[in-house]
């Protein structure tokens, strides 16, 4: 028999427990010590999240007679906050530092809870992005850019997603980890084909990849309905398959598969300042579409013609933009310059895809792409 030839190992992470289901809030005590975790705790969330949920912490910690404190998030994943959640709970003395809210709050509690070797609990209160499951931290600069990406040693220990909490979420947040799922299958894809690193280093498992193709199936299918049971706070099966999709499979897939085009187009966006009040998952969906016409343009398909333009249409019906003109992107040389330059920078995922990218290619991709967003909505005002 052949012996297999030395290569990077297949990898692949996770988090210790995940758990999803309405009202899980309540026995946020009770799945910890189920992954043998307990107080001192730090809870950190934003002002609106500790308002609505801060009470039944509560609650669940004087249950089991666990100190804990809650931490006020200070809006923006920097160094600087992050510096400030380690001072906080090594006055505490934290055994367990939790994060509740979105990407943000999540990356900045995670990079904390690294820094002071403790566990890192992770409770999304919306389905924004798939941060939760992760290993990584986005960390930004004052001014909203991307500053640098880490990648800690460990998973989350638990992800807690309270099902209900999340219909009760601004639906445009929803949307958007749509919009962020949606890359998982496609990037996964390329990734695997060029036989990069994933991003914990090894290559992607059969499983990973068969994750992020789930991902994708199940938000196609289910996608617009759960958006709408969103927006009138009902928890059904389409809405509990799509949190699912966006949050785990994502989250698994785009680690233990691989990222490429669509969220390097994402970091070059946010070196445009117009697009900062844009959402993570809203500048991802319009990379997707870079993304495919990247790959149209060097291996060109009717298949993937096709998929470009049901990735548009879908993407315009869950509200996510499509064009230049909706990402507040003026339709110019130096903007598409400035994203491609960004998005091409030797580290970016940009270079996962199976072939050669330079600036140029992804410049042309941009007027691509915007151009099947705007077929995509003059065909859905006529009707076709």
């Amino acid at each position: 028999m052949m012996e297999v030839p030395s290569v990077r190992p297949l990898i692949f992470c996770s988090p210790l427990r995940y758990v999803q289901g309405p009202d899980l809030t309540d026995r946020l005590a009770d799945e910890l010590e189920s992954v043998g975790l307990s107080g001192p705790a730090l809870v950190v969330a934003g002002n609106r999240v500790i308002g609505l949920l801060a009470p039944r912490w509560a609650e669940s910690f004087a249950s089991r007679g666990w100190v804990h404190r809650v931490r006020v998030f200070g809006g923006e994943c920097t160094q600087h906050e992050v510096e400030q959640i380690v001072l906080e709970s090594e006055s505490l003395q934290a055994a367990v530092l939790i994060g509740c809210g979105g990407g943000k709050v999540l990356d900045a509690v995670r990079a904390a809870a690294a820094a002071r070797k403790v566990p890192f609990v992770s409770c999304p209160t919306v389905a924004s992005t798939d941060a939760p499951t992760s290993a990584l931290s986005v960390i930004y600069r004052n001014d909203g850019s991307v500053d640098s990406s880490i990648i800690h040693k460990r998973n989350p220990d638990l992800v807690l997603v309270d099902s209900r909490v999340i219909a009760h979420s601004p639906p445009r947040f929803f949307a958007s980890g749509i919009g962020d799922a949606m890359s998982t299958w496609y990037e996964a894809a390329s990734a695997t084909a060029s036989n990069s690193p994933t991003m914990r280093g090894g290559r992607a498992t059969a499983a990973a990849v068969a994750l992020a193709r789930l991902c994708r199936d199940i938000v196609f299918a289910d996608g617009v309905e759960a958006l709408d049971d969103c927006r009138h706070n009902r928890v059904t099966p389409a809405l509990e398959r799509v949190i699912e999709a966006a949050t785990l499979l994502s989250g698994l897939g785009f680690e233990s598969a691989g990222l490429a085009a669509a969220h390097a187009v994402h970091n070059g966006l946010c070196a445009l300042s117009q697009t900062h009040s844009l959402l993570h998952g809203e500048k991802v969906a319009f990379g997707t579409l870079v993304h495919l016409a990247l790959e149209q343009t060097v291996l060109p398909t009717l298949e993937r013609s096709v998929e470009i333009d049901r990735l548009a249409h879908f993407f315009i019906q869950i509200g996510l933009p499509v064009t230049l003109e909706e990402l507040h992107v003026p339709d110019l040389d130096a903007s598409r310059t400035t994203i491609a330059a960004r998005a091409t920078i030797p580290t970016e995922t940009m270079h996962n895809m199976p072939f050669h990218v330079d600036a140029s290619m992804v410049s042309a991709a941009i007027v691509a792409a915007d151009a099947a967003g705007r077929k995509a909505h003059a065909t859905t005002r006529i009707g076709l």
